[in-house]
């Protein structure tokens, strides 16, 4: 019988190339993220600099900029939450962790709504990510605070019927792929 550990593994093997073959197909669109961004304008939030296949968050963040703060995360260090650094469509950018694109200049905001990059996804709102638990750390500690809301964002290809979950796991509030938005009711 595998591990935990060992059924991540191959769960993300399995999902990384269906994130690829989604992502070479050209089907990804931020239509359905913009789509309920659109009801949460002015709140803080965050989204992420996409790298290597991910699906693209960038033309609902630039709306999302336009009437309200947007961040994006910053990895400070292994077993760290993360941070957010202020985020603008022209501002000055420079390599961070992992080769993400990172604001230059550091200004500090604390989203209320995260829009979450994945591996893979459960339509019970299970994630599966990169394995350095930074978004579940971080999710636990803005959640103590008030709440906060985690939308993934990826390929209608990545949804798995069988994710491999953990209880430190944060689960998403929506996901949100090219094709529908998905509300997780708890």
């Amino acid at each position: 019988m595998m591990s935990l550990e060992e059924r991540k593994a191959e769960a993300r093997k399995l999902a990384f190339a269906r994130r690829k073959e989604a992502h070479q197909s050209g089907v990804g669109t931020a239509a359905h993220l913009s789509e309920i961004l659109a009801g949460y304008r002015g709140v803080p939030l965050s989204g992420y600099m996409p790298i290597r296949t991910e699906i693209d968050p960038m033309p609902a963040m630039e709306e999302a900029a336009a009437h309200g703060v947007v961040g994006v995360p910053v990895i400070i260090g292994a077993g760290q939450p993360l941070e957010f650094h202020r985020w603008e469509p022209d501002c000055g950018m420079v390599e961070g962790a992992f080769k993400a694109m990172i604001p230059a200049q550091k200004v500090l905001v604390e989203p209320e709504i995260l829009i979450v990059p994945l591996v893979a996804f459960s339509r019970a709102g299970g994630r599966l990510g990169y394995g350095g638990g930074f978004y579940d750390r971080t999710l636990e500690m803005l959640r103590a605070r008030r709440a906060t809301m985690a939308i993934g964002f990826a390929y209608g290809a990545q949804e798995m019927d069988d994710l491999p979950l953990e209880k430190t796991d944060q689960p998403l509030d929506y996901i949100v792929t090219e094709s529908e938005i998905i509300e997780i009711k708890r």
